[in-house]
């Protein structure tokens, strides 16, 4: 969420920036803004001049009582007063939750040297690793490999329809293997926390990251509320929801930070808006499993962590042996609670394009203001003031992506697949992955 002092200091500024991720900007009426700031103003500097017309009275009122003077006349007044202070306390409230519900509905600022741009076209490379095999057969693609060993799509279908897929033998343990091997790289080697979270969250949680409002259709929910006792709840999208929301409500002390957490959990997506999209296979699926990357720093920190967060991704594909290239993302391709972006895109042989794998990115204080998660410093041995603490998120990385990576990268010409060194521990020393 944006500061709303901000707002109320340089509109044209923001709205500028707000451009700046579409033209002409669809996430701010500004006439509408204006009028609701206005009235609020206008309310705030009445409730000002009434209570200190109110304190006048109240203080006339015991100077009579104390002469034996009639009060009545300002006993009305203050009566009077106090009822226009009701009602225009009620008009603030409603006023405010309309404001907030502007500033739900404002994505982040990109920051400065983020590339402007429509779409991904507008995303600019920002480096290379690897070299794409050259084979001496046709490469297949994951699916036409994956069906001898164990990738079954009609089985996932039967169950729960398109883009859910089964998975059983050499497949299912090459997807075990993938998640176990990238949580041991992050927490043995790039020192994250790993966690073990919910996978039904309530819905400010979801408000907290930025999946609602604005990503309701995207969600698969759980229960839609409506009392106390059943809460309006969701499926995860990404742990990030939980990770991040683990400090959600809090005040850190500045010596705590950074906090580096990371969690392998399946995340479940609606897909809204992708039909006919990557419908073979499994590139976008509804469930999936994902092992994620959270850093809660302070402030200055932050744009380093995202770089570092980076190679972290990045030491995962290059153990196993998969070529990459890293984008910085323009405006018009980041995510909504992001103000800076890269995506790594792993080689897939047999679509001969570069594919998105994991998705770094800071998001500044936009969710901690959400979340009113804070820390303080300490200033010569005391407590100093709170400030919003800055999150970021990235993926360490989407397991079932890894797998069609693995699979369609480490081919071999009898329909086998090389397993990467760093990856043989993990499969019990095994070398190739053949037919069960």
């Amino acid at each position: 969420m944006l500061d709303i002092n901000l707002l109320r200091r340089d509109l044209s500024g923001v709205v500028a920036q707000l451009k700046r991720r579409k033209n002409p900007q669809p996430y701010l009426d500004e006439a509408r803004y204006s009028a609701l700031e206005a009235e609020r103003k206008a309310i705030q500097t009445e409730t000002e001049q009434l209570q200190a017309q109110r304190n006048a009275a109240s203080k006339q009122i015991g100077m009579r009582k104390a002469k034996g003077e009639d009060t009545a006349a300002l006993m009305a007044e203050v009566n009077g007063i106090a009822d226009r202070l009701k009602a225009g306390g009620e008009r603030l409230e409603h006023l405010q939750k309309e404001l907030q519900d502007v500033l739900m509905g404002l994505p982040n600022l990109p920051q400065p040297g983020v590339p402007d741009g429509a779409d991904e076209t507008g995303n600019v490379e920002q480096r290379r690793w690897g070299t794409p095999a050259s084979y001496s057969f046709t490469p297949r693609d994951h699916v036409d490999l994956g069906a001898a060993l164990g990738m079954d799509f009609e089985t996932g279908a039967l169950l729960s329809g398109s883009r859910f897929t089964f998975l059983r033998g050499p497949a299912a343990r090459l997807h075990r293997a993938l998640a176990q091997f990238m949580l041991d790289k992050q927490t043995l080697e790039h020192g994250y926390t790993e966690c073990y979270t919910p996978y039904i969250v309530n819905r400010e949680v979801l408000e907290g990251t930025g999946q609602l409002p604005k990503f309701k259709e995207d969600m698969f929910w759980v229960s839609r509320g409506g009392d106390e006792a059943q809460p309006e709840q969701y499926l995860i999208s990404t742990s990030e929801i939980s990770l991040t929301n683990s400090v959600r409500e809090r005040i850190l002390d500045a010596a705590a930070l950074p906090i580096k957490l990371t969690a392998h959990s399946p995340c479940f997506r609606s897909e809204a808006g992708s039909a006919g999209r990557d419908t073979r296979g499994m590139i976008r699926q509804h469930q999936f499993d994902k092992v994620e990357m959270v850093q809660i720093t302070k402030p200055e920190d932050s744009d380093a962590a995202l770089e570092q967060m980076v190679g972290h991704a990045e030491a995962v594909l290059q153990a196993l042996e998969l070529p990459y290239r890293v984008v910085l993302l323009c405006t018009g391709d980041m995510g909504f609670a992001s103000t800076r972006t890269y995506d790594l895109e792993v080689w897939l042989p047999a679509q001969n394009t570069y594919r998105e794998i994991s998705s770094c990115s800071n998001c500044g204080d936009f969710q901690a203001r959400r979340m009113q998660a804070r820390f303080r410093n300490t200033v010569d041995g005391k407590p100093g003031k709170t400030e919003f603490v800055h999150t970021l998120n990235g993926s360490g990385l989407a397991v079932g992506r890894a797998l069609v990576a693995v699979l369609e990268n480490h081919q071999q010409a009898d329909g086998s697949v090389r397993i990467p060194a760093a990856l043989q521990p993990y499969l019990g020393g095994q070398t190739v992955l053949r037919a069960a």
